[in-house]
């Protein structure tokens, strides 16, 4: 299955909040097999529902270690979107 995925991430602890969102996106960007699309307003993730899922797990909870209260306001959405609109 197909997922699409757009998030934003909202640091709340006293931190350099666009290092926090850079890093996030940094290390989002290392993990292979997703096709990611970055703008200013959010980041979005398109592929395989269980390696995305995987990868969100693994940096969400790196943020939230990292850089404390952290929000991350995210729409999930059956389906390559990316593949579908693209071209």
């Amino acid at each position: 299955m197909q997922l699409s995925v757009e998030i934003s991430k909202y640091p709340l602890a006293e931190v350099d909040y666009v290092a926090a969102i850079q890093n996030f996106i940094d290390r989002i960007n290392t993990h292979q097999d997703i096709t990611i699309v970055t703008n200013v307003m959010s980041t979005q993730l398109f592929g395989d529902y269980d390696v995305v899922m995987k990868a969100l797990t693994q940096e969400l909870k790196t943020s939230f270690e990292l850089y404390g209260t952290t929000v991350f306001a995210c729409k999930f959405i059956p389906g390559n979107l990316y593949q579908k609109y693209a071209s």
